[in-house]
Parts: C-alpha cells; structure tokens; sequence
C-alpha cells in the first residue's frame, strides 16, 4: 500500500485548492481522488459570482482575500482563472438598507473596497436599471465573477507541476479506520493509506462523512439557473448583481448574456444527489424571466440560451464546514459550501492548509469547523439565506 500524508476526495475549487496549497506548505504526498472529472460537481455549475459583502468580519476578510487570489492566480499559478473584475452590486431594500451600510463600514475595516451608492447616483450611474423600491446599493469594483472550471484547472495544474497526484474517475468506496482514527481510503484499485482524509466531496460530503462513521448536517439543495442573451443596441448592465427587492442574481458571461437565478428567500427543495430532477422547471424560468424583465428593462424579450439544475451542499447556519474534528483524527472537513463556496474556496483553502502544516489556525476561523454545531457556535449573518 502506498501511504500518502494527505488523501483529498474532490477536485471541484475547494479540493483543488486545497490541494495545491498543501503542496506548496510543503507537504511531500498529496493525492487528490474524484469520481468524476475535475468540476464536474457543484463547482463547474456555479454562477461564480466573485462579491465580498458579507455581514460577519469572517466570511468579509476570507472574501477579501480571495478576491486576491484570483487576481494573483496568472502570476502565482501559471494560468488565468477567469476572474473578471466588471464590479459588484448589492441593491438593497428599504428594509435592508441600514444592515448593508453596517456591513459596509465592518468590510472598509478589514480592507475591502466597497462604497454605498444614494438611489439617485445609483439611477445616474445605471440607466438600465428600474430605481422603484430601490433604497440603494453597495458597489464593490473588484467584485465579478470567474470561471470555474478555468479555476480549477489551474490550481490542479499547478498542484501537480508541484509534485502532486490526481485521480479522477475513482470514487472512494470505503474509509478505513485504525482504532479510533482515519487512517485512509478504498477506491477499486483497493486500499490507500494517509495520515489524513480531507472530505470535499461537495453535495456527496454527506454519503463520505458516513462511511468515516461521521455526522454531517448537510442537505442537497437543487439550485436552478438560466442564461440570458439580451438584445444588442440596448443598454445592459456590466456589473455582476445581487438584487434583494426581486431576490435574484445576474451575472454576466460576456456577449450581452447573463447567468440568472433565484436568490434568498425562496423554496428551497432538498433532493438525493444520486437521483434528483437535472432539468429545470418551466415555472421557474417563467418566474425569473418575469423578475429579471421587472428591474431591468432591457433585458425584456431577452434569448433563452440555456437553463440548467446544479446542487448547493447546505449547512445549518449557511457557512461552510472546514476544519479536523476534535473526536475524529485522521479527518477533516472541506464542505458544505451552501452557496458561498466557490468565491470564498482559494481564501478558505489557503487557511485550512495552514492549519494542517502548522497545527494552529486564527480563532475565528476555527469556528468553522464541524465542532461548532454541538458547541452551539452557529453563525448569526444580517440577511438571511446564503447572502451571508
């Protein structure tokens, strides 16, 4: 049996920068399992909207510092994630409005580059936007999107230039145990052994943490969404948004179409990730073309391109679970992303392999280990849902 110093199960963004972080720390054996292709999961679906309004110091300088590292991937990994800085905006309520300008000065504390625009510069600064209801919006220029897919491969091929193995279409069939600790994985080609099993399985992390005899509270949501193409010669946004007055998000692909779906609060349907409705529903598209024609009007007789169905992995308290278990060595969580985990994995990454190297992690954010739900630590956030 080979032994590896760390086995990843998942190479969707938070497994792949997981993994090339290790390797960089300096970690000799790094072998990262998926039983697919690279994103092909949660992460190659995501709207990949890269924003850092958060409403907790947390989840805001994580935010902050992944939008660095997306910046930085051409130089420090050898290749372009996709990251497109056509800015943010988080256009709020008139019930919402004083958390946002809160949430705003904790951001500018933590270094985040974040205004909040007057209704009346916000209607001057976006001409295709219908102002109605609209109390104003916080406007972060960095914010975008990226492309996950690119993304991951080039954290993937920097990990493996560092020395680093990948294995894809090998599921984990079994985790092995040595009295009371992981001690590695089965996979068809039979036993791997590892100091340490790190579950970023995504919406699987659930059916993983199980065979490792683990409790996980996550729930497999199926997240819809569509892409729009708006007709040329019309003024469009450029900016990716959250609108929180007709709970959707746009974000921009490029070419005048936009990737469009239903945000907080809404139904959300729990599913078995092995067997779920992979197409959308024609209420849906319905709802959010009516949505997306309502606050922005050009977009009114906007092309159909495509509409899809992804999963979310959901926590209680909508923030991810990363970090060892006290009573479970050998394991270490890297799940339960609920929405928020592709634009804060390379931050959360980065830590989490610190944390591993060193043995010793900033208390925040060993808050977000899976300890925290039988601590009764779960998070508290302003808005509610996975706005954070």
């Amino acid at each position: 049996m080979i032994a590896y110093d760390v086995v990843v199960v998942g190479a969707g963004i938070s497994g792949a920068a997981l993994a090339y972080f290790l390797k960089k720390g300096g970690v000799e054996r790094v072998l990262v399992l998926e039983r697919g292709a690279p994103a092909s999961g949660g992460t190659g679906k995501s709207a990949a909207i890269v924003r850092q309004h958060y409403s907790t110091r947390l989840m805001a300088r994580l935010a902050k510092r992944s939008v660095d590292l997306f910046r930085a991937m051409p130089d420090e990994l050898g290749q372009d994630g996709g990251y497109r800085p056509v800015g943010y905006l988080f256009l709020a309520t008139a019930e919402n409005a004083a958390a946002a300008k809160t949430n705003i000065a904790m951001q500018r504390g933590v270094g985040i580059d974040t205004t909040w625009l007057d209704p009346d510069v916000l209607a001057a600064r976006s001409p295709w936007l219908d102002p109605e209801g609209v109390a104003g919006a916080a406007f972060e220029p960095l914010g975008g999107y990226a492309d996950p897919v690119q993304s991951v491969e080039a954290y993937l091929a920097a990990f493996q230039r560092l020395g680093g193995e990948l294995r894809t279409r090998t599921p984990c069939r079994r985790i092995l145990r040595a009295d009371d600790r992981i001690a590695g994985v089965v996979t068809d080609d039979g036993p791997i052994t590892a100091g340490l099993v790190v579950n970023a399985a995504g919406p699987w992390a659930t059916a993983l943490a199980r065979l490792a005899g683990a409790p996980l509270e996550i729930r497999s949501i199926r997240e819809q969404d569509t892409i729009w193409e708006g007709r040329s010669g019309r003024d469009l946004p450029t900016h990716s948004i959250s609108n929180s007055l007709d709970s959707i998000y746009v974000r921009p692909q490029g070419d005048g179409r936009y990737v469009v779906g239903r945000g907080f609060p809404k139904a959300y349907e729990e599913v078995d990730e092995d067997n779920y409705k992979a197409t959308t529903d024609a209420e849906f598209v319905s709802d959010v073309q009516t949505r997306l024609e309502r606050r922005i009007p050009p977009m009114q007789g906007a092309r159909l391109i495509h509409a899809y169905t992804a999963l979310y992995d959901v926590t209680p308290d909508w923030y991810p679970f990363v970090g060892p278990r006290g009573d479970l060595p050998g394991y270490v969580d890297f799940n339960g992303g609920s929405g928020h985990g592709f634009k804060i994995a390379p931050a959360l990454a980065e830590e989490l392999a610190s944390w591993l190297i060193r043995g010793s992690v900033a208390e925040d954010f060993r808050q977000l280990a899976h300890d925290r739900v039988a601590q009764g630590r779960l998070f508290v956030q302003s808005y509610g849902g996975n706005r954070g």
